[in-house]
């Protein structure tokens, strides 16, 4: 009787967390109000990225000052997509957070510059900052993706960012974030596109029907002044894509994503 008291008792005094209990398994979409939180994460996620490096070392200043720079530009771009595009995340503590541009949709509207901050990078980057991230990255981007999907260009779900922070990892957070998207442009009948700046999350991608499509590179000059020891090495993106997959309705579900935005999500088992 002495032990089944004691498990009582343990069982009564368990704590009541006030995290709701359906974040840590259940994908939702952040409004304006969350920006901060989700820029966050995704500026932990993406701390030891090239691409995000690479855009920053021309800054030529502490690591503080540069950390605090990374975690605004995600600010602005977080901001940007609650107000143009989709944001979603996963886990109680906005574990791994997914930024979507959806068809007919792009942030680059003065009215969604100025409400998001992105206006103030341009004052806040170097020179050689503003030179990277306005004349060479964004005009590559955006040239890269009419060039692979064509007339398609402005009829795809484009995955502009995906990450987990460390404390997230190894959960299966990125596959649900994935799969809730991909399974809303099954049943439209439309592809995704991203630009992967990672050689290792290639193959991850490669798992949900993305395939490569070819690959664009950044800081060529940097690359130069590194043959000599100094600099930059270049910076590879892969672009890839998913084509729409046939889906069946008697085994999907429909999921309310925000006001004149919902889907039918894919029951799928966790691994």
């Amino acid at each position: 009787m002495e032990h089944v008291s004691n498990c009582a008792t343990l069982v009564a005094t368990k704590k009541r967390s006030l995290v709701p209990e359906k974040w840590e398994d259940q994908v939702r979409v952040l409004g304006i109000s969350e920006y901060k939180e989700a820029a966050l994460s995704l500026a932990q996620a993406f701390a030891t990225d090239e691409l995000a490096q690479y855009l920053l070392d021309a800054e030529g200043v502490v690591d503080e000052t540069k950390w605090r720079l990374h975690v605004d530009m995600f600010n602005y771009i977080v901001a940007s997509h609650c107000y143009k595009g989709v944001v979603t995340t996963i886990g109680p503590d906005y574990e791994a957070v997914a930024l979507w541009m959806p068809p007919g949709k792009d942030s680059d509207d003065w009215l969604t510059m100025l409400r998001s901050g992105m206006w103030r990078l341009y004052y806040q980057l170097s020179a050689e900052g503003r030179r990277r991230y306005y004349s060479e990255l964004l005009p590559v981007l955006h040239q890269t993706k009419h060039e692979v999907m064509g007339d398609r260009d402005d009829d795809c779900y484009y995955l502009v960012y995906l990450g987990t922070k460390p404390s997230g990892q190894r959960r299966g957070y990125a596959k649900k974030l994935i799969n809730q998207m991909a399974a809303k442009a099954d049943l439209e009948g439309r592809a995704m596109y991203l630009e992967s700046s990672s050689e290792k999350n290639n193959g991850y991608y490669q798992k949900f029907g993305f395939e490569i499509k070819r690959d664009v590179y950044l800081g060529a000059e940097a690359a130069a002044a590194a043959a000599g020891g100094h600099g930059h090495g270049p910076v590879k993106l892969t672009i890839m894509v998913r084509e729409p997959r046939p889906m069946s309705l008697a085994h999907s579900i429909p999921i309310k994503l925000h006001s004149g935005f919902s889907h039918r999500s894919a029951l799928a088992s966790e691994k």
